[in-house]
């Protein structure tokens, strides 16, 4: 499922596709369909929807948020009209056509971990011809550039004329790696600046003012700490751009100008020390996820061709390969076991320390730990692919991504830094001009605006919050796939529930079987099981596997099929037989009041009743029963704490679903649904509040697809629901949710702390400037501060 930012935003979701208008294409019009990356809410629609129907030549228009797709109809000569009042607009679109005629190029950037080097970069890279589309991910420092085969020779010489080294990576580059994410540091220098800077502060004191000593200690301090400064911001001058790093050289020089030598050292010297500190926290935070690959061991040890046991290179492990672990050890490499039994303390996947018993057949996890016993395995993925690192690529993936408060704080910095700029110039000019001011008094306090003018602390309060709590999720067992989910989770009221493997165990047992009329039991269970075993629903392999355990004989089947929603069907012996619920029962047309009874009775105790049917009638009537988990019962009381309404969906009979949910505490319960029904009452849920679909079948993925939030229980080893869940739970716990939630309020808390200090310290020393209260040194502490404060708070939900 796409990260959809209409689950982020206060809008009403609307249908998938929106056409401006039903008329068809006419005779004269072109067709061109664009991919807008940032295209994922109602709101951006809207907002593109008014931009262009206005522009002369366009005939219509048709979005697909889901897959954020733009379909132009024009009698346009030339798409440049398009393009650019998409480009005005802040759109990221590319053309279908060129994409697919170009490539991604993924690089790395090492200096590039900050939005105002991402503005710096996406305003060099974005209008150069050949490149058709930027993707940043700060948090991980790769850009992925989308171009034609001839412009990444020049999207790298503009990246080195902005002063960045950019490394082109590697599919195996691409792929986590062990290795942590760091910021190199050279403290010489930086040591250099703050001793001479004292120096300076103190000579200054010595003499009173200003001596020849203090000039050259000053200018020693400002270009061994700030000359990388000095740099970045004559590089961004050049290019247009107000970042901080401009916006501390113009202060700092202009301090210099007007005579305030050891404050201008200082001052650069502390800027230097601050970004070096902030750098080392938003380290820790990129790198709290990569760190759980520490926990794969380098080497396993694994049968060699001669028939020895050898430990080799985790890396060099192919799949298929014999992995032998002793008691005590990590497991390196996901697999299967083949031989032995242990118990697994399978805590870096799921969350959960308890240990869970591991006989052949069993899957394994890389980095998880064999507590009891000795075990081979055969090897199911290669390292690089393993469970764990996929789960931390995809977490990677998802801090890359733009959460709805992020984008808020994106677009304010973007009016902020420009407009503080501006009134900086003014009151440097103004008064003097026009009330007979002292020129270097207000020249000073413009400088101290400029300062102040540094949107730093604001636009990395959100990032370094959302990537601390996908990093503490992900730490719990819960792997959310963007900020939006981790935003919204708090907005939730109703929490839609599958049955089967969701509430109960998903391992339902025979308990009943009724042969009809003369239907021998013998050849009713034969058929029955030979049905059932080409099915994969849990509900039919209790059927076979009862009919396994008493040695009943399994027929060959011709044409099976599945009937979603009702059963399977197939030929044996050139008869049709169906083997099906109530409803595929009420549809073939063999109801009888006798039967109907019968059925009601097995399913009011909470059975679920499956009918075995052919063109003669009904043959037997098998009744299977599931359990309810402990962890079910729990959390369904703790959603309902948090004020969340849990409905139950499932495809079973409506007397087995409401006993179920009965027993489990849900308010309701909804029976004898089919797909299509579920995805209906989803979208009822949905206009009383946001809503959330927990499941874990084929059956389920509509509603998934529909709800503002979609669970998938027991995501480990299945590819499936790490990729396209919005949140995967690694195992089938149903607490998971409620930490979620709790996770996702703690998040909203700390994102709004931390906008109130960024804006509220702005606010502060914006009015003590105005005073002329404020100096640099006041300035400099506030601004770098309050980007320490910001990260230090974001850095705390790592501990929840």
């Amino acid at each position: 499922m796409s990260e959809c930012a209409s689950k982020g935003c206060s809008c009403t979701a609307e249908p998938i596709i929106h056409p401006t208008t039903p008329t068809p294409q006419t005779a004269g019009s072109a067709q061109v369909v664009y991919h807008i990356e940032n295209m994922d809410c109602p709101t951006e629609e809207a907002l593109i929807r008014s931009k262009l129907t206005g522009l002369a030549g366009v005939v219509g228009l048709e979005f697909n948020l889901m897959q954020r797709t733009l379909v132009v109809r024009h009698e346009l000569p030339s798409l440049s009209p398009v393009e650019q009042a998409l480009t005005a607009i802040g759109m990221q679109a590319v053309r279908m056509d060129q994409a697919s005629a170009g490539q991604t190029t993924r690089l790395s950037i090492a200096k590039m971990d900050c939005p105002t080097e991402e503005a710096l970069i996406r305003n060099k890279l974005g209008p150069m011809a050949g490149v058709s589309g930027l993707d940043f991910n700060l948090m991980q420092r790769t850009l992925s550039v989308r171009h034609t085969d001839q412009a990444l020779p020049e999207v790298l010489m503009a990246l080195q004329a902005l002063g960045f080294e950019a490394q082109v990576m590697d599919a195996a580059e691409a792929a986590p790696s062990i290795s942590p994410l760091t910021t190199p540091t050279n403290w010489w220098p930086l040591g250099i600046s703050l001793v001479t800077a004292s120096a300076a502060e103190v000579v200054y004191w010595l003499h009173n003012g200003n001596h020849w000593s203090v000039v050259v200690l000053a200018l020693v301090a400002v270009f061994t700490g700030g000359l990388s400064t000095y740099k970045k911001g004559w590089i961004a001058l050049k290019n247009r751009n107000l970042n901080m790093n401009a916006l501390m050289s113009i202060a700092v020089t202009g301090a210099m100008l007007i005579g305030h030598w050891p404050e201008a050292a200082m001052v650069m010297v502390l800027f230097t020390l601050a970004e070096v500190i902030e750098a080392k926290s938003l380290d820790r935070a990129r790198n709290a996820i990569r760190g759980l690959l520490d926990l794969s061991p380098e080497q396993a040890t694994v049968l060699q061709p001669d028939g020895t046991w050898r430990e080799v290179s985790a890396k060099q492990v192919a799949i298929g390969d014999r992995v032998r672990v002793k008691p005590g050890e990590r497991i390196a490499l996901d697999g299967e076991v083949l031989e032995g039994r242990s118990t697994i303390n399978q805590a870096p996947i799921t969350g959960e320390s308890l240990p869970v018993e591991k006989s052949p057949g069993d899957p394994v996890f890389a980095g998880t730990i064999n507590e009891s016993g000795s075990f081979e395995y055969h090897v199911t993925a290669v390292a690089s692919h393993s469970t764990l690192a996929r789960i931390i690529h995809a977490v990677e993936a998802a801090q890359g991504s733009r959460a709805p408060t992020q984008r808020f704080v994106d677009q304010f910095a973007r009016w902020y830094t420009p407009v503080v700029f501006g009134v900086a110039i003014a009151v440097a000019l103004l008064p003097p001009l026009f009330m007979g001011a002292a020129w270097l008094e207000w020249i000073y306090r413009a400088l101290v605006l400029l300062v102040v003018a540094c949107p730093c602390a604001l636009v990395i309060s959100t990032p370094v919050s959302i990537v601390s709590g996908l990093a503490a999720a992900a730490r719990h067992g819960i792997l959310i796939k963007g900020g939006v989910y981790l935003e919204e989770g708090r907005k939730l009221r109703w929490l839609a529930l599958d049955k089967t493997g969701t509430i109960t165990h998903g391992k339902p047992a025979q308990t009943d079987f009724v042969a009809c009329g003369t239907a021998l039991t013998a050849d009713s269970r034969s058929i029955a099981a030979s049905l059932a075993a080409r099915s994969d629903h849990p509900v039919s392999k209790a059927v076979a596997q009862a009919a396994q355990a008493d040695a009943i004989a399994l027929l060959d089947v011709a044409e099976f099929s599945a009937l979603p929603g009702r059963g399977v069907q197939g030929q044996i012996n050139g008869e049709t037989y169906h083997l099906g619920n109530h409803r595929m029962l009420e549809e073939l047309g063999q109801c009888t009041p006798e039967l109907e009874q019968r059925i009601a009775e097995l399913e009011t105790v909470g059975k679920t009743v499956v009918m075995l049917v052919s063109a003669k009638g009904v043959h037997a009537l098998f009744a299977v029963a599931d359990t309810i988990k402990d962890s079910s019962r729990r959390a369904i009381a703790e959603l309902h704490a948090m004020g969340i309404n849990t409905t139950m969906l499932t495809g079973d009979n409506p007397h087995t679903a409401k006993a179920i949910a009965a027993q489990a505490g849900i308010d309701r319960a909804q029976g004898n649904l089919l797909p299509e029904d579920k995805l209906h009452e989803v979208e009822k849920l949905a206009q009383s509040g946001k809503v959330g679909m927990v499941g874990d079948g084929i059956n389920d993925s509509p509603a998934l697809a529909r709800a503002d939030i979609g669970f998938a229980m027991g995501a480990a080893g299945s590819d499936t629901a790490i990729e396209t869940a919005d949140v995967a739970l690694m195992d089938d716990d149903l607490r998971k949710i409620p930490t979620f939630v709790r996770l996702s309020h703690a998040t909203a808390q700390v994102l709004m702390q931390n906008i109130v200090l960024a804006l509220g310290i702005k606010t502060v020393f914006l009015v003590l400037t105005f005073t002329g209260h404020a100096t640099m040194w006041m300035a400099v502490f506030a601004d770098m501060g309050a980007s320490l404060l910001v990260v230090g708070n974001g850095l705390r939900l790592l501990r929840r």
